[in-house]
This record gives structure tokens, C-alpha cells and sequence, in this order.
């Protein structure tokens, strides 16, 4: 494959978002054995009698969002073509075997590209995974990579080059199947998307332990409209603005099955509490405030253990 580079190129990931089953099973494990900070407690703001729950680095930078849609009793999802196989987070390589030693019994070992991997497996069957990588140091506990389990990877490949300033930069077999190494021209975390075609054919199920979409950083609105333009342009379907509070998203569901997503870096994680309290209290978008004591009945708790 070979495509032309966009001259709108993105920043990089921006976040990932998945669903699980129990939310206190799932701030313990990402809190606890993963070690991230739970920066946000709000709702989803599609269904506020769920949880929308943010874990990042310290500062909640972007790059190192996760979020959860969290279900009590959901049904186990299965990854497949036409979804996000799994994100990983960039690991200095001198850190990994006390990592993997952490974490056995969750982890297995691989390599991709001439990196050392550990697959981890969370408590609902969601695949993340640790890279080695040389640039971790520099954004500790930022994304380095998400892989793609497309249905069409060339048409992938070309949103991702033309629309958003990808480069293929190799590609090599393993783990059953073809990889596609694509990456952003400058270095450092969060710069990587492989894609991946497997050599079975699996059908994707939503449900708990699956990635629900893939977000990408726009700098500011006015590059979120570039990209929009060009998008369309291309034949993709994509949402007008959505004010998601602490960014501003526009959504589409790209040729090979992925749902997309182009996310604002502002205004950020700090706009409605101070960042050495993020993710204490629950916070709620400005139109399900007068519902808060109802959303708050139903929402089971859920805290952060020291």
C-alpha cells in the first residue's frame, strides 16, 4: 500500500474508549495493577444512569486518556473485524521484566516490530498492552500505540495517510495474522496505529471487555474543522461538533468498521475541578444538574482505594 501524507496531520491519540461490567472491579484494576489516575467521575452523557469513567496520567494529559462505559452485569463482548483489538501503553525497556513479573497470571509476552510486548488481560477480557519504548520516560504513562482490528485495512490505511498524516512504515506477520505499522512523522508517545488483519475471520460482538471507539487529537476547533472538510471529502459520513465538555468531538465510522473519533485537546480535564482533586467527586454535564440526586441514587459507589 502507498498513500499520500495529509498536510493537516493530528497529534496523536488522543484517547480510547471501552466498556466493562462492574465499575468498582474496573477503577480497582486500572487504578490498582495498571497504576492510572482516575481523573474524571462523570456520566455517560448519552445514558446518565451510567457511569463515564477517566483514567490518565497525573495531569490528564491527552494521549493518556482511557474511559470506561462502565455496565453492572453487562455480557461479554468479543473483539473481531470491524473493531479496535487492543491499546498499549509506551514502558522504558529497562521497566519491563519487573512489569511482566507484576503481572503474571494477567500477562503473556510477544514481540511486534522489534519490541518487547506484555499483553495484558483486564478482569472483563480487554487486551491492553505495555511496548517497549525509548520515548517513555519523556510522557510517563501516555499511550504509545492502539491496534486496529480493521475489516478493510488498505481503506483504513488511507484514512488514516490522507485524512490524518500517517506514514506506513512496516509491516511484518505474527500473533496470527498481518501487521501494518503506521506513524505520525514526528516521535514520541501515541504516535502509532497498527493495523491488523487477522488470518481467521472472527465477527465483533460488543459487550464488556471490548473497545468502543478510538479518539484522535485535534489541536483546536478550527483544525477539527480542516479535518472534518476533508473527511468529507473523502466520502466519510462524520457528526457536526459535539460539546463533550472537557473536549469538543466529531465522529465517524471509518471504511473498515472502527468507529473514530477527533477529539479537542481543550479545554481540558481542570474546567470544572482543580487538577490535585480530579476524578473525587462525581461531575455532571450543566443539563443533568437538576437530576442530580436521583443520578446519584442510582449510580452504585464507587471509590479509589489509597
Amino acid at each position: 500500500m502507498s498513500h499520500a501524507t495529509s498536510l493537516l496531520p493530528i497529534a496523536g491519540l488522543h484517547h480510547v474508549t471501552a466498556i466493562s461490567g462492574a465499575p468498582q472491579r474496573n477503577v480497582d484494576f486500572y487504578t490498582g495493577a495498571i497504576g492510572q489516575r482516575l481523573v474524571k467521575k462523570t456520566v455517560n452523557f448519552d445514558d446518565p444512569g451510567t457511569y463515564h469513567l477517566y483514567y490518565g496520567d497525573y495531569d490528564a494529559n491527552p494521549g493518556s486518556i482511557l474511559t470506561f462505559f462502565p455496565y453492572v452485569g453487562a455480557k461479554p463482548g468479543r473483539t473481531g473485524a470491524g473493531m479496535a483489538r487492543s491499546f498499549a501503553y509506551s514502558i522504558r525497556p529497562q521497566d519491563f521484566d519487573a512489569l511482566a513479573d507484576r503481572l503474571e497470571g494477567v500477562s503473556t509476552r510477544a514481540d511486534r516490530f522489534g519490541d518487547k510486548v506484555l499483553q495484558v488481560t483486564d478482569p472483563d477480557g480487554q487486551m491492553l498492552e505495555f511496548i517497549t519504548d525509548t520515548h517513555a520516560a519523556e510522557a510517563p504513562g501516555a499511550f504509545h500505540s492502539a491496534a486496529l482490528w480493521s475489516a478493510a485495512p488498505e481503506k483504513t490505511a488511507r484514512i488514516l495517510t490522507e485524512a490524518f498524516g500517517y506514514a506506513e512504515v512496516g509491516s511484518e506477520r505474527g500473533e496470527g495474522g498481518e501487521w501494518l505499522r503506521l506513524a505520525l512523522p514526528d516521535s514520541g508517545t501515541g504516535k502509532i496505529i497498527d493495523l491488523w488483519r487477522a488470518d481467521t475471520a472472527l465477527r465483533a460482538q460488543p459487550g464488556a471487555g471490548t473497545i468502543h471507539h478510538i479518539a484522535f487529537r485535534a489541536s483546536d476547533n478550527d483544525n477539527q474543522d480542516e479535518l472534518r472538510e476533508k473527511l468529507l471529502s473523502m466520502g466519510q459520513q462524520v457528526t457536526p461538533r459535539i460539546d463533550r465538555q472537557y473536549f469538543n468531538a466529531i465522529y465517524f465510522r471509518e471504511p473498515g468498521g472502527v468507529l473514530f473519533e477527533v477529539a479537542t485537546d481543550q479545554p481540558g480535564f481542570t474546567i470544572d475541578e482543580p487538577l490535585e482533586t480530579l476524578g473525587t467527586a462525581l461531575k455532571l454535564p450543566p443539563q443533568y444538574e437538576a437530576q442530580r440526586a436521583q443520578i446519584e441514587a442510582h449510580l452504585p459507589p464507587v471509590k479509589v482505594s489509597a
